[in-house]
């Protein structure tokens, strides 16, 4: 089994402690995002845990823990995003500095190959434009340059969660979010612009979730919970059936996803998993890192305290 660290929320940077609780005691516990009273109990056990995938734009509060993961035997890696994107896109992200920090302090820890750098979604606007991400891009590519092997990129999607926000800004800012598919620079200018720097660094290209095929510019359709690579760093044979609860474009195979909706932090106006920032800052405060679910307290045994 493949442990998703999550989709969902940020796990390394605000729920660390809960998340090493959890590994010491074996097991969490997550509530169906649609039905609450609906738990599953997820072994966390290092005998059940084929690997865990970590998404994070902080990694920092869990690197002190991480020996604690080598010697219990767990095998993973970190999703990791470096953007820079401007406050009204991304409210609380990790200042880029700290970032680029952080990201080259985790490769010399556990390897570069164990360190994927996320540039997604790359959002299109006047603000944001085709010269200001390559800007972005080819400044952290150079910071990042023999720390990582892959990065994935994605764009921008608009989904009823997170229309409002998108809408609210473009009203508020005069501000209109350009579709990539209809933005010729995007085909002609960025695309080529940013393969050239990836190679210039050794860093292999893969979109997350694109229904359009970008191997002209050598960008491969991507698995962020990709079974080949798994078998690649950790010479580990994991299920290679796909993940049907994701969408269609996506090529991660199967895995648990430990976190809970409504529960990150950052604020990043375009995220599908955040619909309210003012109801995940009520979640947080609701957490306890001693409970077996990261929200609330759910439980399919009496309450007890953590081993």
């Amino acid at each position: 089994m493949i442990i998703s660290a999550s989709r969902r929320t940020d796990i390394p940077a605000f729920y660390h402690k809960w998340f090493i609780n959890r590994i010491q005691a074996g097991y969490c516990v997550v509530p169906n995002p649609f039905n609450s009273q609906q738990l599953s109990r997820i072994d966390l056990t290092p005998q059940n845990v084929d690997a865990i995938v970590f998404w994070t734009r902080n990694p920092q509060p869990l690197l002190s823990s991480l020996d604690l993961l080598n010697e219990l035997g767990y095998k993973y890696y970190f999703q990791f995003t470096v953007m820079n994107n401007p406050s009204f896109i991304d409210q609380h992200q990790t200042p880029l500095s700290f970032a680029i920090k952080i990201f080259q302090k985790l490769a010399n820890l556990i390897g570069s190959q164990r360190v994927i750098w996320r540039y997604d979604p790359i959002v299109f606007s006047q603000d944001t434009d085709v010269d200001f991400h390559l800007q972005q891009y080819t400044y952290i590519a150079s910071q990042l340059s023999g720390y990582t092997n892959r990065c994935v990129i994605s764009f921008m999607d608009r989904y009823s969660k997170n229309n409002h926000r998108l809408q609210k800004i473009e009203t508020e800012k005069a501000i209109t979010f350009y579709p990539f598919e209809k933005t010729p620079q995007v085909f002609e200018k960025f695309l080529p612009s940013i393969e050239k720097i990836a190679q210039k660094h050794k860093i292999q290209l893969f979109s997350c979730a694109e229904p359009y095929d970008l191997e002209s510019y050598s960008i491969h359709h991507g698995k962020c919970i990709d079974d080949d690579y798994l078998q690649e760093i950790f010479d580990i044979e994991v299920s290679h059936k796909k993940d049907t609860g994701q969408r269609e474009a996506c090529g991660c195979v199967k895995s648990r996803d430990i976190g809970m909706y409504n529960s990150c932090l950052f604020g990043c106006q375009y995220c599908y998993a955040t619909t309210s920032i003012d109801k995940a800052r009520e979640n947080y405060r609701e957490h306890n890192p001693n409970s077996p679910s990261l929200v609330g307290w759910h439980d399919l045994e009496p309450k007890s305290k953590v081993k």
